[in-house]
């Protein structure tokens, strides 16, 4: 009686991936198998969140939104994962940057308005590795790591399975959000698609071409897919302005794997590889020519007498692959597995030039000429991960137990390579007048240079019992060690109640952790600014060096959470379905970046970090606990009109995060507002916007399918440079409402065409006051982005 209905299920999930967005129905679990899977291979359910392997489909007991994702692929306007996903979930944020640096080469994404490394990727079902990069500017994400979504091309991949919940008592370090699993294709079969699209104003030329091809191999099957994208660079500076500001200019080269096949009865070995290299191109701040500030300190006029943009260029190598094997040990499934992930990015600084190398010629009674292109250094993250995994269903225990448990073993490595010396010294030593290293960006130095590791195992028990069809419930409780910081143990319980065949509640209790990145503790860079014509040195202070103990910073530990969750589906009848869920989480100790400082904020310290060469130093520290409140709520809804299909959705994320207590370290007691000032603060409170809604309509009349989307962004406010102490007033972005319109016509059911358009109305960001944002421009990358209208073209083909 009180059994869900799985053809329910499968056409709330189905909506999206064959007409419109209801990807975010309640359907608690997507059911996959495999073309060409022998009748004596095991047939499983995976559901993130979930360790059962049965053949029936059952409620979690928490969130979890199943995303197909072959229609972004086919029709959908954007090109990349990270972007598509910010166009059909309203949890999910990633704002492309720009003037921000390294953080204008990858996109980050987050949960539920926490940073991205709050967020645990898996790619079917395996930890994904971060990005070697650390944000250190701009309005998102900042003093965070996370995971480059878009490393993985859209058409090698399935769906996407959202866990909205607190998971660390699953999986592990940096699940506080919550986790998105990405599952890729491995059916048999091929198909390519080829895109184009440009903004309004005629700039960001995006080129795309992309093929799948799955082919069976020892009775398994395989799936290839290479893709290639050329994305051209926008720039909405005003007119006159020498600034670029907009997309980075990208090339992105990628092919994935993905398969299994048979091995002994019951059982597979499984393998998913892949990699992409990506050559971007950010523009930093300009600087002026003859008659400005910057000749002598930032140009010479020799070389660019009328002022020059210099070029942030990043080479990027990212690397993943899995291997394992998954087989029936008696009654109990076994799945032994070993995980590899790179990443590297290093930079090259080109129309640039060092302004102290140039006047140290002159002095010599040279030009004033430097080199233009330096090798700024870069950083690399790599990560091996070892799983072995147990479970066991027991269904004569009640409605049914399962039993899983298993251990995890960890090892990272993070880089950091100097640049040559060009790109840092100070060549000429006196203060001339010109600043050290590459305009733009300066280059790593020797000191910088950074070769660490650790380690880390876990092990774990997770429980699943169906008490009888109405209640389930869940337990999970996991212990990890680190080498670096100590341990930590985490739990979980959740359950949910079939009040009625329609309605379901559930709820969750847990405990979570992120251990510190080795990013956070190692990431080290040192620069000299010049101030008053005197050369200050200025070093973001790795954990545990001299400069941050000097400063009595203490060692980094993790952050912990406490998640909570609340709510309810509704699905009445299979054309409709509703769900409500409420979340609160506090983390303690969260790791923030803190602000400078120096002589002029904290004379005492200034004093010791002058004996050591320091002039200003900033660090990471743990020394912030905030609270996220918020609600998620979908709805989805199938009918007829005028005899055609008619799919409608409304999916709905309201958050709120709030900075709840600065601890400050015992040496920078009564200095809390350099620690952790309004603006900073304000980057951790609404990074991201509050609210975010998307009203979506899909008409299907024939070979004619028309997509029309409406999304709600809610309002934000970040801080100024001068601050409201100083009478300026924060920035206040408004809500704004965008859309978007696509046209699809399928030529036969192998061909389909697609045109339209995204954020048709051409909607911006609120102006603000461009010396007070922290990219320089009139509003900064919020919300939405800052580019405007864009128009696009897909044709899809499947052999």
């Amino acid at each position: 009686m009180f059994a869900t209905s799985t053809l329910r299920k499968a056409v709330l999930i189905s909506l999206y991936g064959g007409a419109a967005m209801a990807t975010l129905a309640p359907a608690a679990v997507y059911a996959q198998s495999a073309a060409g899977e022998g009748a004596s291979q095991m047939q499983t359910v995976n559901v993130v969140g979930s360790r059962r392997a049965t053949s029936s489909t059952t409620d979690t007991v928490v969130p979890v939104d199943v995303i197909p994702m072959s229609k972004a692929a086919e029709q959908g306007a954007q090109f990349d994962l990270a972007q598509s996903l910010t166009y059909i979930s309203p949890s999910f944020n990633s704002t492309r940057q720009t003037g921000a640096d390294g953080a204008d080469l990858v996109d980050s994404a987050a949960l539920r308005g926490l940073g991205s490394d709050q967020t645990l990727v898996l790619v079917n079902g395996k930890r994904r590795h971060t990005t070697a990069l650390v944000n250190l500017f701009g309005a998102r994400n900042r003093g965070n790591t996370g995971t480059d979504m878009n490393a993985i091309p859209l058409l090698a991949i399935k769906d996407v399975q959202v866990l909205r919940d607190g998971a660390a008592a699953q999986y592990g370090s940096d699940a506080i959000a919550g986790v998105m699993d990405i599952g890729l294709k491995k059916s048999l079969g091929c198909e390519a698609v080829a895109g184009y699209s440009q903004y309004s104003e005629g700039d960001g030329k995006n080129y795309m071409a992309s093929a799948y091809c799955g082919v069976a191999l020892a009775g398994g099957v395989v799936g290839i897919t290479g893709e290639y994208v050329d994305r051209g660079r926008s720039n909405r500076a005003d007119a006159g302005n020498p600034r670029i500001i907009g997309d980075t200019k990208a090339q992105n080269q990628t092919l994935y794997v993905n398969g299994d096949v048979p091995t002994i009865p019951g059982g597979k070995f499984y393998f998913t590889a892949g990699a992409q290299t990506r050559d971007a191109s950010s523009a930093a701040w300009a600087r002026g020519g003859v008659g400005s500030d910057d000749i002598p300190s930032r140009n010479s006029a020799a070389m660019y007498p009328n002022g020059f943009v210099p070029f942030i260029d990043g080479a990027i190598d990212d690397r993943y692959a899995t291997v394992g094997h998954k087989s029936k040990v008696g009654e109990w499934t076994a799945d032994l597995s070993q995980t590899y992930g790179y990443n590297r990015m290093m930079y090259n600084i080109n129309n640039t030039l060092n302004a102290s190398i140039a006047n140290a010629d002159l002095i010599k009674g040279g030009k004033g000429v430097s080199a233009s292109s330096f090798d700024a250094g870069g950083f690399s993250f790599r990560q091996l991960t070892t799983n072995a995994d147990f479970s066991r269903y027991y269904d004569h225990i009640l409605q049914g137990l399962n039993v899983a448990f298993g251990a995890e073993y960890r090892s990272e490595q993070y880089k950091i390579f100097a640049g040559e010396p060009g790109s840092y010294i100070d060549a000429d030593g006196v203060g001339f007048g010109g600043n050290a290293g590459s305009q733009g960006f300066p280059g790593f130095q020797p000191g910088d240079r950074t070769n660490a590791k650790r380690h880390s195992s876990a092990a774990y028990l997770d429980l699943e019992l169906d008490v009888s069809d109405r209640v389930k419930l869940q337990g999970a409780l996991r212990h990890e060690r680190y080498s670096d910081f100590g341990s930590t143990t985490t739990g979980k319980l959740a359950g949910s109640l079939r009040v009625t065949p329609d309605l379901l509640l559930r709820g969750s209790a847990s405990t979570g952790f992120r251990a510190p990145s080795l990013q956070q503790v190692y990431f080290s860079s040192t620069f000299t600014d010049f101030i008053s014509g005197v050369p200050t040195d200025v070093v973001l202070a790795p954990n545990g060096g001299p400069v941050a103990n000097a400063a009595g910073i203490p060692k980094l530990k993790e952050e912990k959470s406490t998640s909570y969750t609340l709510g309810t589906t509704w699905s009445p009848n299979s054309a409709m379905s509703v769900t409500a869920d409420f979340y609160d989480i506090k983390i303690k100790d969260r790791i923030v970046l803190s602000g400078r400082f120096n002589a002029d904020n904290y004379p005492s310290l200034a004093e010791r970090l002058a004996k050591l060469g320091v002039g200003e130093a900033q660090f990471f520290v743990n020394s912030v606990d905030t609270q996220t409140r918020g609600l998620d709520l979908t709805a989805s809804h199938k009918a007829t009109l005028a005899g055609n299909k008619l799919t409608t959705f409304l999916a709905m994320n309201f958050s709120k995060t709030e900075v709840t207590g600065i601890h400050a370290p015992a040496s920078l007691k009564g200095y809390e507002d350099v620690l952790l000032s309004e603006r900073e603060r304000l980057f951790i409170e609404q990074g991201g916007p509050r609210r975010k809604a998307t009203l979506g309509f899909d008409y299907v009349a024939g070979p004619v399918e028309t997509d029309f989307k409406i999304i709600h962004f809610g309002p934000q406010t970040l801080g100024t440079f001068s601050g409201t102490a100083a009478g300026v007033p924060n920035a206040k972005y408004e809500a704004k409402t965008s859309a978007d319109l696509s046209l699809t016509y399928s030529i036969s059911k192998n061909t389909k065409v697609t045109f339209g358009g995204a954020n048709i109305f051409n909607v911006k960001p609120t102006r603000q006051n461009p010396d007070e944002t922290d990219n320089g421009f009139k509003y900064d990358s919020v919300q939405f982005g800052l580019n405007g209208a864009s128009y696009f073209g897909r044709l899809w083909v499947k052999f």
